[in-house]
């Protein structure tokens, strides 16, 4: 996650000098707190939450298990992780479910944070689930906001109910009896957020929160705009008592201070988190993996679930047949293609494969871009059916006749088979002796 690029490239190069020395002295666990206290500043988690946490982890790192341990700075490391995992909240935190539906989720938070579109996309998610959610207009404050809602409904194949400029409160009730009379069992409504907080924005949330009694209050957060993101969840959880957070833009190029101190400050998880542009680009939020990405121990079982939801099947017992026998061939990669397409970007989804695996491979910033990737499929569907299953046979004539059948160069079609060879590697890797041996 480009969010913790920074501070794990920080994490990984302190944890590194650990693991090198054998034994630790208690000097040296202490240079190395410091070093993850400055780490954590830099990132933007809060102070205070800061010091909690290095005084957490000093205290248990310098125990007496640790430093006679065969591998201590191991041992620090599961700590550190450990500890982390409890800053985020321990556990991944379900959304409540009413006893009389329709349940009812109350979306809160700053204009521009993302509100609008996060509503489309928890619907979108909820709809996944075998839920009916039905989309609320309620903002009429901002321009165009109720025609965004339309949209983006749209997109998440979502109803919406809108009254135009009439009392928010009054269509708020109508949209929960238009949900009961059409068997709706989820309502999210869509509400007005404001440059900065007032007494205005909370009287008007307070009086549809006293009328609706919804299930959930979620506050939306832009993760990009650091310590701000944690004042705010303060002062809108002090006024409204919120039930969770939902982060946005935590494919941002930002610090993500805010991620590692909103649960801290607040006492309210983070339930969700906005990893792109898509409708589908909402993650459930879970402690431990999150941790584990922070770290560079990768974040395999998101990858899995990214993988189960854009894969047939049928297509995917081949793809394990395939990587078992070691057989993974172009044609499978052709295959493939779509399917990562699905699933979001590429460098998005090897940042959730542990840094061991990843460390040798430059990943950088470069993305695979749609047209990228038509290229490499045009590449692989210039290729005869034995080159595609034999691409060591390519030599120089051969790159040349599929650069042309491609309308690519030789270049491209030199990355695309080191692409190629590259994403084969990491896959055996997965397969046999080597599968439950990645992190720490």
């Amino acid at each position: 996650m480009a969010l913790f690029s920074n501070l794990s490239e920080r994490l990984n190069h302190i944890f590194s000098k650990l693991t090198n020395r054998g034994k630790l002295t208690e000097l040296e666990i202490k240079q190395a707190m410091r070093e993850i206290r400055v780490a954590l500043l830099e990132a933007d988690v809060n102070f205070m939450v800061v010091k909690d946490f290095i005084n957490k982890v000093s205290e248990k790192a310098v125990g007496e298990q640790v430093m006679e341990s065969l591998t201590p700075g191991q041992q620090v490391i599961k700590i550190v992780r450990d500890e982390l995992v409890e800053l985020l909240g321990s556990t991944n935190s379900k959304l409540g479910i009413s006893s009389n539906l329709p349940t009812v989720i109350l979306m809160c938070g700053l204009q521009g944070a993302g509100k609008t579109t996060m509503c489309g996309k928890l619907a979108y998610h909820l709809k996944s689930t075998g839920k009916k959610p039905l989309l609320v207009a309620c903002d009429i404050v901002r321009p165009a906001a109720i025609n965004q809602l339309q949209v983006v409904g749209k997109n998440a194949g979502v109803p919406v109910f809108e009254k135009g400029t009439q009392k928010t409160l009054k269509t708020a009730l109508e949209a929960i009896d238009y949900a009961k009379a059409n068997m709706l069992d989820t309502v999210i409504i869509d509400t007005a957020g404001r440059l900065h907080i007032n007494e205005e924005l909370m009287d008007e949330l307070k009086e549809i929160k006293e009328a609706t009694k919804p299930t959930e209050i979620l506050l939306t957060v832009d993760a990009m705009t650091g310590q701000d993101a944690v004042n705010v969840a303060k002062s809108f959880n002090d006024d409204l008592d919120i039930t969770g957070v939902i982060l946005t833009k935590l494919d941002g190029d930002t610090r993500g201070g805010a991620a590692l101190s909103i649960k801290a400050v607040t006492g309210k998880p983070i339930k969700f988190c906005g990893v792109g542009e898509k409708i589908g680009d909402l993650e459930p939020f879970y402690p431990d993996r999150f941790a584990s990405r922070i770290l560079g121990m990768g974040d395999v079982l998101s990858l899995i679930e990214k993988a189960q939801s854009a894969i047939e099947e049928k297509e995917l017992q081949k793809l394990q047949k395939n990587l078992r026998e070691n057989t993974f061939t172009l044609e499978d990669y052709l295959a493939q293609f779509d399917n990562l397409d699905k699933m979001g970007d590429v460098n998005e989804l090897l940042q959730m494969l542990p840094s061991k695996l990843t460390g040798k491979m430059k990943l950088g910033n470069t993305k695979i871009d749609a047209d990228e990737m038509r290229h490499n499929k045009a590449i692989i569907q210039s290729m005869t059916k034995y080159e595609r299953l034999h691409p060591e046979i390519l030599k120089a004539s051969h790159k040349k006749r599929i650069a042309n059948g491609s309308g690519t160069s030789i270049q491209q079609v030199n990355a695309l088979l080191k692409q190629f060879t590259q994403t084969k590697e990491l896959m055996k890797q997965f397969n046999g002796k080597n599968r439950g041996r990645f992190g720490f």
